[in-house]
């Protein structure tokens, strides 16, 4: 007898990534033979590999982000972006909410604070930028978006590590580029804590494995952290 069951709807998947937890979400989920779509905004030139469908690029705020779930069928978005993507995030749980889709958030614990850590907890990019003292030599761990808060320490040195060169010029008065992803292994940290002379470290609260090797390597030499919560 002919059933009036239909059959259920294969998944089709948006994960929201720029993470090393999304591209390892992407890889279990096309491993289970999964239609997985992962989405990077497009900062990193050269973005590491993703097992599945790959799109580069923003989505014209939160209806045009419905609007692409919707014409390209899929039955669930995964947000597994940094902590600190605000915007998208917020895209994601309104654009869920006009596609009628479920939106699963995976967002990384922050770190916590260790015995032996020195961290200099502060809530904002400005109050960051005031923590280190003069003469400093300071490490900025934050990405190329969230330098200019930094720009009139111009007491401070500052060894800025960012994924690609910039494309023009910073203005920091004393300043150099190290073009490199962080290390996983916190011997490699200190070592270039050490051949660097750095004196304090900024960061983000981002948590996660792949950037805690600073964190480890400060705790073992006794570096201030100055750690911007969420």
């Amino acid at each position: 007898m002919p059933s009036d069951a239909h059959p259920q709807k294969p998944e089709k998947i948006l994960v929201l990534g720029g993470t090393r937890e999304a591209a390892d979400l992407a890889r279990e989920l096309a491993a289970k033979g999964l239609d997985v779509t992962t989405s990077l905004a497009g900062r990193t030139k050269e973005p590491a590999p993703v097992e599945g469908k790959l799109r580069i690029g923003g989505f014209g705020g939160a209806e045009g982000l419905a609007g692409y779930l919707k014409a390209e069928s899929f039955t669930r978005v995964i947000d597994a972006t940094h902590p600190f993507a605000k915007t998208i995030s917020a895209n994601a749980v309104k654009a869920c909410e006009i596609a009628a889709l479920p939106l699963d958030i995976r967002t990384r614990a922050p770190w916590q604070k260790q015995p032996g850590d020195l961290w200099i907890e502060v809530a904002t990019l400005e109050d960051a930028a005031n923590a280190p003292p003069p003469n400093a030599r300071v490490l900025l761990a934050l990405g190329r978006q969230y330098l200019d808060a930094f720009l009139d320490r111009t007491d401070c040195h500052f060894v800025i590590r960012m994924v690609d060169p910039p494309e023009s010029p910073l203005a920091f008065a004393s300043h150099e580029i190290l073009t490199a992803k962080p290390s996983t292994d916190p011997g490699e940290e200190a070592a270039l804590f050490r051949s660097h002379a750095i004196t304090h470290i900024v960061c983000r609260n981002s948590g996660g494995h792949g950037a805690f090797a600073k964190i480890v390597a400060a705790r073992g030499m006794g570096l201030p952290v100055v750690m911007v919560g969420r």
